[in-house]
């Protein structure tokens, strides 16, 4: 299905994957929308070891929509306004250093299933757009699954924390990888399109420092709201 999505693409007329418009990949309106305004957004309860998240938009609305047509539906071409928005947050929150952009991985049965690596492809992209704009950033597949976990949706943060426990690993010559790539400053920032309770970057952080490679940020196109628990007047 990713590559009959894909190749229609090419041959027909787009239609805008924020508001369904003709004639644009990506509105201007959506466009917008889907940069957002790039600031610190991690959950609120985070998980232990959970770097600073930064996000271009709240998962909602036209950037939704955008990721869910990229990631789920295989409309590719996504990648690039996905991965500019993902640059900009980027470049917004290391402040000017050198960066190291290190994905988080998809299972085996989701690359399967879409046709393609989705965040992978998306940091490769948005480290090209820093260099373009002259800052020093490289993309490293540095993760992979170590075993097979279940479905996210639908599970509370504690089940999402057991779920991805030592789920992931380096990938081979890693160790190395990153080792060259340290020095003069670099910041070791981790890559998502969504972060909701932040048990996936928790889990990417601990494999990343146990590698002695600190990430200082987590870095992803939007991040999910999170519902206000009811109010308690006796426990306050």
């Amino acid at each position: 299905m990713g590559v009959t999505t894909a190749l229609l693409d090419l041959v027909l007329p787009p239609r805008c994957a924020g508001c369904d418009a003709p004639g644009v990949l990506v509105c201007p309106r959506c466009t917008a929308e889907l940069r957002g305004e790039p600031a610190r957004r991690t959950p609120a309860p985070s998980p232990p070891g959970l770097p600073e998240c930064w996000s271009a938009t709240v998962y909602a609305g036209a950037a939704r929509r955008a990721i869910l047509a990229y990631k789920e539906h295989g409309r590719t071409a996504l990648a690039h306004p996905l991965a500019g928005a993902l640059a900009l947050t980027a470049g917004t929150a290391v402040g000017g250093h050198p960066v190291v952009l290190v994905p988080v991985p998809s299972s085996r049965p989701a690359l399967r299933r879409r046709g393609h690596d989705p965040v992978g492809r998306l940091a490769v992209l948005a480290a090209g757009y820093l260099r373009a704009a002259g800052w020093p950033a490289t993309a490293v597949q540095a993760l992979a699954q170590r075993r097979r976990v279940a479905d996210q949706a639908g599970l509370n943060a504690l089940q999402r924390a057991e779920n991805l426990s030592s789920a992931l690993r380096l990938t081979p010559g890693a160790s190395g990888s990153l080792a060259a790539l340290l020095g003069g400053g670099r910041v070791v920032v981790l890559v998502d399109d969504v972060v909701t309770t932040g048990a996936t970057l928790a889990e990417a952080a601990r494999v990343l420092r146990a590698a002695g490679a600190e990430p200082r940020l987590a870095v992803t196109v939007a991040a999910t709201r999170r519902r206000e628990r009811p109010r308690d007047d006796h426990a306050r």
